[in-house]
């Protein structure tokens, strides 16, 4: 397992179709949030604050996931079926349960939770009407949670075996769907109603069904070249050992990931309560941070699944020394298109035409923040992947929520309730931080201490 071979693996085979893939997702993110925008700066806000609550869940499903992905990825470096098998049906498990739980949670609570967001400084009546609509969306999306939820785990599964090609069609075709329902009913085109936001969620929960149905079709159609699928059902049983050993493994990285997301839910909650217009003003920048950052997080992911297949072939040096030069390619990406969006911040808020001027103006300054820090995201990004490949979700935890519960979310908090300054600052100084997280994340992957393989002695 050469480095020649597997640089080549990941850039062609791996992260160029990941990159494609999330490109495409951001981009009509991008074209969404550009239509829900032109419905009004209310109706961004609240489909904003509601993919808040949703973000939440989505990284406690990647948590599940990925968690078990670290098994997955070393037992196809290892070329056991079966083991790969095995996680695919746990994964199933473990997302269904999570999002039967998420489903009633939000379906409770989530006006409630809508309502943290709207304590800052603002007109009441914007409040109350951003609360209405954010609480209609999330109802609405509620029914696509299950379908999304065994998505991961079809897609995951290939993703963790090499097979990036077919998530990125899937993904693609439920993309198209979507840019076309939103475009019909959101505006209600072609004499179908004009339901505004409402419609934004009906046409992803549909978009989401699409997905899920292409990955079902392809894997039971493509047994070779999918091999986990055949008698993944016929006998849906996982031992109850390796059960019990890939629960210890994954809880604590849904832990991590559950922490994280509501930590950055947190840190946005206290941006808005410095100021409201920071609701709509952080999903713009946001929408081209995630458009721009396809290259680093899809490459930093990508890394991650190399050095597990590394790692499952027992080559624990070599999964250390290509680690170390993927964390520097990584970081340059993160430069390259920080940079670029730095640029775009003066011209970018201005395509939201019926938002108004002062979120523009607002969000012009945010995206000048988020790009001059990309690099030190993506390096930070790499690291996480590199260190969890390893299975050391210890190590992952105190790398990645640990921090963000002890540093970042204490810091935001008193700069919003205890100081008087300015939203714009605040945001700097948060994300500031980052820099110590790379000094951390440099240091426990130069150590080494995360490259383990944790399937060699595994027995079925």
């Amino acid at each position: 397992m050469t480095d020649k071979k597997y640089s080549k693996n990941m850039i062609i085979s791996i992260a160029v179709p990941m990159m494609i893939q999330n490109g495409l997702t951001n981009l009509v993110t991008l074209l969404d949030n550009l239509m829900i925008g032109g419905v009004g700066t209310n109706a961004l806000s609240g489909v904003s604050v509601s993919n808040q609550l949703n973000f939440v869940f989505m990284l406690m499903i990647f948590g599940a996931t990925a968690g078990v992905g670290i098994f997955t990825a070393q037992y196809h470096g290892k070329g056991d079926i079966e083991g790969v098998r095995n996680t695919f049906r746990f994964k199933l498990v473990m997302n269904t349960c999570i999002s039967l739980i998420a489903l009633v949670v939000l379906y409770l609570f989530a006006p409630d939770l809508i309502g943290l967001f709207l304590l800052g400084e603002g007109d009441p009546a914007d409040a109350a009407e951003i609360l209405s609509i954010g609480t209609r969306y999330i109802n609405i999306m509620l029914m696509g949670l299950l379908p999304l939820g065994i998505t991961f785990a079809y897609s995951g599964t290939l993703r963790d075996t090499g097979n990036t090609k077919v998530p990125m069609i899937a993904s693609a075709a439920a993309i198209v769907q979507n840019l076309i329902g939103n475009a019909l009913l959101i505006y209600g085109l072609m004499g179908l109603p004009k339901l505004g936001p409402d419609g934004a969620a009906i046409s992803t929960v549909l978009s989401r069904i699409t997905e899920l149905l292409i990955l079902v079709i392809y894997t039971g159609t493509h047994k070779k070249k999918a091999p986990f699928i055949e008698g993944a059902f016929r006998n849906f049983r996982i031992p109850g050992k390796l059960a019990l050993h890939f629960l210890i493994r994954s809880l604590p990285l849904v832990a991590n990931e559950t922490l994280w997301s509501m930590g950055t839910t947190f840190i946005n909650e206290c941006y808005s309560y410095r100021s409201l217009n920071a609701v709509s003003a952080l999903n713009i920048e946001n929408t081209l941070y995630t458009l721009l950052g396809v290259p680093f997080i899809a490459f930093g992911e990508a890394v991650g699944i190399v050095v597990g297949h590394i790692l499952g072939n027992n080559d624990i040096e070599g999964a250390k020394k290509y680690a170390k030069k993927m964390q520097w390619i990584t970081t340059l990406f993160g430069v390259i298109f920080g940079l670029i969006m730095a640029c775009l911040a003066p011209v970018f808020p201005s395509t939201f035409v019926n938002v108004s001027e002062s979120v523009r103006l607002m969000a012009c300054e945010f995206i000048f923040i988020f790009g001059i820090f990309m690099p030190f995201y993506a390096y930070t990004h790499v690291s996480y992947f590199i260190i969890r490949a390893g299975g050391n979700v210890f190590i992952t935890f105190l790398f990645d929520s640990f921090f963000m519960v002890l540093v970042t979310c204490p810091a935001a908090f008193i700069l919003s309730r205890y100081t008087g300054i300015p939203v714009t600052p605040m945001i700097a100084v948060v994300q500031s931080l980052e820099i110590i997280k790379c000094i951390i994340g440099g240091v426990m992957v130069n150590k080494g201490i995360w490259a383990k393989n944790i399937v060699s002695d595994t027995t079925l």
